[in-house]
């Protein structure tokens, strides 16, 4: 008798054949049968009508500080994530020391706008070094895998003090410790080392991410101490400017050490074609040997704009200012009142820089995100809040103010500020379908008051697959090995991301038809009543990790079969041949 077994669903395997019908065994965590199963189960279920995948392997989020407190990791296990890998854009909360766990939480409050009081309260701190990290991590239930990297911001805080804080040059006294600190972590499980290079981040005072300068000498010291630990995937974000010159260190890096490296890659605003170069100087690399692969997203980076965001149209204005501070049900009453819309909406707004302007006053690139139909993602530049106000004759800020009041205050303004210079995704498209790219930049666990992409896997099969009207669509079997073996891969995870014997038993069981995401919400659930923007599906009928079911119909059923990931993982083929 098996442990469980799945009848009569659609198995899509993640490894691209087409789907078909099917059982699955499993036994002990692992997959012992797929095809048809004669023999009982403890437990079946009758997977009819639904299609049956992989687990999603989320591999960019920011649960750093999350995970040492929440075993559910909401909102990716919602999404049926069962595997996600942190420490990613070079911050993250180890090393440190006793005297810098304050500064930490401030970079990772300003980088990934994660409310620094819920970090304060949410951590209990009690470890120094990465490998004292992961050894208090694998010591929590948690109901999906975590794995984690290295952080430059953290190491080089450890090691320089306030010069590596800001950003001064390495001596190779210091590159020689960061590179044994970033070894050590690797060799005790981390699954690589992460570091930012671009000026979109930055620290609660407004400082660049440690690291963001960094010269050769440094980054190649660390690639090095990889290469000698025998594993791990060097991450970054990076604005790629020059990106001659960021190509010439990252070949440079792959070829010698033989460690993969891996960047964020967006469409620019400013530039609508420059995806493409950063393509050409991939392949060029590649050809020359080294292993450089772009992460990039499945739709626009975008902002949720609302009353409780972080960041809304209205905030520079005086009269709002004074309302901010006021608990949320009294400031809806006050912006209510006809005498206080109208003095809003009178009132220019304070200069807030060059972004800050786009997300006050960019109301060509600001768009009603939720409709009748559902959540619309890719609008039309005619659906536009300056093309609404054009057609209508009212001014844009005024139909903004009104949008926002909608559901007792809780309307939300989209506004997609990265990946969507030219209002489509036709070349997300082409970036999805290139040889040398993988999916990610989903960002779960972070920008929690403006942005909510964790519902990114979802998204996937629901846009991508079924629903996208506007240009071209991606065959189920492909998006299921997008976000399953192929970001398994990446991260040396072969012993997941495919329905075949000897492979984990991560699982979801989908009721496809029915598959939507919610609209987003506001929730204060994080330590100190912090917020954070949720976002919820529906259509998962299971979830299972390593052969245990953790959801039912979207509700937890309360198993913790989650662990730590140290290291990459071998396939079970490869294991078998041992």
């Amino acid at each position: 008798m098996h442990d469980l077994v799945i009848r009569n669903g659609r198995v899509v395997d993640g490894a691209e054949t087409p789907a078909f019908l099917a059982d699955i065994a499993i036994d002990n965590g692992k997959i012992t049968a797929v095809g048809k199963i004669p023999q009982a189960g403890r437990r079946e279920i009758d997977a009819g009508g639904l299609i049956v995948t992989p687990g999603w392997v989320d591999i960019h989020t920011h649960y750093d500080g999350q995970v040492t407190w929440d075993p559910y990791l909401a909102p990716s296990s919602w999404h049926g994530v069962t595997t996600a890998v942190m420490g990613n854009c070079g911050v993250g909360f180890a090393p440190v020391r006793p005297d810098r766990h304050a500064w930490l939480i401030e970079l990772m409050e300003g980088v990934e706008d994660i409310p620094g009081a819920a970090l304060s309260e949410g951590i209990k701190w009690t470890w120094e070094t990465f490998p004292q990290y992961l050894d208090s991590l694998e010591g929590q239930p948690r109901v999906i895998d975590v794995a984690t990297q290295v952080p430059h911001g953290a190491v080089r805080a450890y090691v320089m003090g306030e010069r590596g804080a800001r950003n001064e040059p390495a001596t190779a006294e210091d590159i020689a410790e960061m590179s044994r600190i970033v070894g050590e972590g690797v060799a005790a499980g981390a699954l690589g080392f992460s570091t930012s290079r671009t000026m979109l981040h930055l620290a609660k005072d407004g400082e660049p991410v440690p690291g963001t300068f960094a010269a050769e000498d440094e980054l190649l010291g660390i690639g090095r101490a990889m290469g000698q630990a025998g594993h791990g995937v060097f991450e970054m974000a990076s604005d790629m400017a020059p990106a001659e010159n960021e190509f010439n260190w990252m070949r440079s890096l792959s070829v010698e050490t033989g460690v993969p490296v891996t960047f964020g890659l967006l469409q620019s605003p400013v530039k609508a074609d420059g995806w493409r170069r950063l393509l050409q100087l991939t392949e060029e690399a590649r050809a020359q040997g080294a292993q450089i692969t772009a992460q990039i997203a499945c739709r626009p980076t975008g902002m949720v704009l609302g009353w409780q965001s972080t960041v809304h149209p209205f905030i520079g204005r005086d009269t709002y200012r004074q309302l901010a501070a006021l608990p949320f049900a009294e400031r809806i009453v006050q912006l209510r009142d006809p005498e206080v819309r109208a003095r809003i909406l009178a009132e220019p707004s304070r200069p807030m820089g060059a972004i800050g302007m786009i997300l006050t006053q960019g109301f060509d690139r600001m768009f009603r995100l939720e409709h009748a139909g559902g959540l619309d993602y890719e609008p039309r530049a005619e659906d536009s809040i300056a093309a609404l106000a054009k057609t209508t004759g009212q001014a844009p800020d005024a139909i903004v103010y009104d949008m926002l009041m909608e559901k007792d205050g809780q309307g939300y303004i989209y506004l997609p500020l990265l990946n969507y210079a030219e209002f489509n995704f036709d070349h997300i498209h082409e970036m999805m379908t290139h040889s040398n790219t993988v999916l990610s930049l989903s960002d779960g666990g972070a920008h929690c008051g403006v942005i909510c992409d964790a519902s990114f896997p979802t998204y996937m099969l629901t846009h991508w697959v079924r629903d996208r009207s506007r240009g071209a669509r991606l065959s189920l079997e492909k998006v299921v090995s997008m976000q399953t073996r192929d970001t398994a891969r990446l991260y040396g995870l072969h012993d997941r991301g495919t329905l075949a014997p000897g492979m984990k038993a991560d699982l979801n069981l989908i009721d496809f038809e029915k598959l939507a995401i919610l609209a987003p919400e506001m929730a204060f659930d994080l330590p100190a009543q912090g917020r954070r923007l949720i976002q919820r599906a529906q259509g998962y009928v299971a979830t299972i990790v390593e052969g245990v079911v953790t959801f039912e119909n979207g509700e937890a059923t309360g198993e913790m079969p989650g662990r730590l990931i140290r290291g990459p993982q071998a396939s079970p083929m490869a294991q078998a041949a041992e």
